[in-house]
């Protein structure tokens, strides 16, 4: 770590011993400050890519440093150091803009870790903002969209817990994996995991890990989600899905920065940095007792809201033109666009399923559409919006499906499979011509090929002719 510098605050000699010695181990030049005054005098007479303080100073708190500098030197990483369980004064640190936070006694390991992570965090600073927006993957310019695109460059810069809050469909994970990307974890791994689609009885063993005779099935040893995300970022997607009696367990993963695998008694630290998310009011959960309010609070130290796409109207065009150039690609040599009028008309709607929902739209549109214009009657926007009651039509009986998708791992793995056996067993019927397969099954030439593209049976022997 060449031509870098530490700031060190704590009133204990030998604390400021260790740590000193630990730096410059790692090739770091250090300043080495007993309180709060002496720190600001260092503060304002030098530059610094980091800054360790303790909580307790004689003539004042590790917050008011922390708060001096976010004044004063924003893009300077400050990381507390409290003592061992006071998580109340680690949080506290963080909301008020901490880049991190060590707990007593030191572990050197996890000092070595976390000043990596900051000095890498502090180094980020020199990209421009049109580099950084590139990296952002968040289609739009609306004000609702700039507005979150800057809280994303300012959240990467931290470790702190993001809680990600917003409506189906509205691009929660997108979110979280541009906090991740532009954050000094980047070449790290990013792992997401929906809460809800662990069953209960594996979601200790899918997070935690197991060794090997742990339970009936476990033939080896297995790290879990909290090991395979360390030095990187865990997503905790759909979190008020956590079973309570999990979500205690959690709660001490992330405090103590450590867990235990199924079936031993030995703990593993974990470096992780935690992102969550849920469409569902995590507040009213908590005022119902279906979520812990501890983990709550540990969780939501900043909270980010992603606004729902009729809040971003303006947005609208931009993103139709990215989906359709998206399926496009996918066919290879397409050049799909959209009248006036369908571009109104969806200007027009309501979008209760958000962005996810106008991928779907457009997506059936492409594929039903026999021309190169989408128009308005493509769209199918009342279709969209009529669900079983309104079309009056009978729910079939979804038990043998139901226990085929759980099979199968998830929902879209099934309906692709089904999706595929009806593509197969039409051009089987019709002698692999795809035009008259297509006839058969009811729809346009090119949704055939795009489904056929989709589901990677393009290569298919066959005849095409029209």
């Amino acid at each position: 770590m060449r031509n870098t510098r530490a700031l060190i605050i704590d009133d204990e000699p030998d604390i400021r011993e260790l740590l000193s010695l630990t730096l410059l181990r790692m090739g770091m030049d250090c300043d080495a400050a007993a309180d709060v005054g002496e720190a600001f005098t260092y503060l304002k007479d030098n530059e610094y890519n980091i800054c360790l303080t303790d909580m307790k100073l004689p003539d004042g708190t590790g917050l008011d440093v922390v708060r001096y500098i976010q004044a004063n030197l924003p893009g300077l990483p400050v990381a507390v150091i409290t003592a061992h369980g006071n998580m109340d004064t680690a949080i506290e640190a963080m909301k008020a803009g901490a880049f991190d936070f060590l707990n007593k006694p030191v572990d050197l390991k996890a000092l070595r870790q976390l000043v990596d992570a900051a000095v890498s965090s502090s180094q980020l600073q020199t990209s421009t903002n049109d580099e950084i927006d590139g990296q952002i993957d968040i289609i739009g310019e609306s004000s609702a969209v700039l507005k979150l695109k800057s809280s994303i460059k300012k959240l990467a810069r931290s470790q702190a817990p993001v809680y990600i809050s917003g409506e189906s469909g509205t691009g929660k994970e997108l979110v979280a994996r541009a906090i991740h990307k532009l954050g000094p974890r980047a070449d790290q791994a990013f792992v997401p995991v929906n809460c809800g689609a662990i069953p209960s009885e594996l979601v200790e063993s899918e997070f935690f890990g197991y060794k090997k005779g742990a339970f009936t099935g476990a033939h080896q040893d297995s790290e879990g989600l909290f090991q395979a995300a360390s030095g990187g970022t865990l997503f905790l997607d759909e979190v008020a899905d956590l079973p309570l009696s999990m979500q205690v367990k959690i709660l001490r993963a992330i405090q103590e920065k450590a867990v235990r695998p199924v079936g031993t008694q030995n703990e593993v630290n974990v470096d992780v940095r935690i992102l969550s998310a849920t469409h569902k009011d995590l507040n009213a959960l908590v005022s119902k007792g279906e979520f812990r309010q501890d983990l709550f609070y540990r969780l939501n130290v900043i909270q980010l809201d992603v606004p729902p796409l009729r809040e971003r109207r303006e947005d609208i065009k931009p993103l139709v033109k990215h989906i359709l150039s998206r399926l496009d690609s996918d066919l290879g040599d397409e050049h799909t666009s959209i009248s006036a009028e369908a571009l109104d008309k969806l200007k027009q709607y309501s979008f209760p399923g958000n962005i996810r929902e106008l991928e779907n739209i457009l997506e059936r549109a492409f594929t039903l559409c026999d021309h190169e214009k989408i128009g308005t009657e493509d769209l199918q926007l009342q279709a969209a919006i009529l669900d079983d009651e309104q079309t009056g039509m009978p729910r079939a009986s979804s038990t043998n499906h139901f226990k085929q998708a759980l099979a199968c791992g998830s929902i879209d793995a099934y309906l692709e499979e089904i999706e595929k056996e009806i593509l197969l067993d039409a051009l089987e019927k019709d002698r692999w011509n795809k035009t008259n397969a297509a006839k058969t099954l009811g729809i346009s030439f090119r949704s055939f090929r795009y489904r056929l593209k989709k589901l990677d049976l393009d290569n298919q022997n066959d005849s095409e002719e029209n």
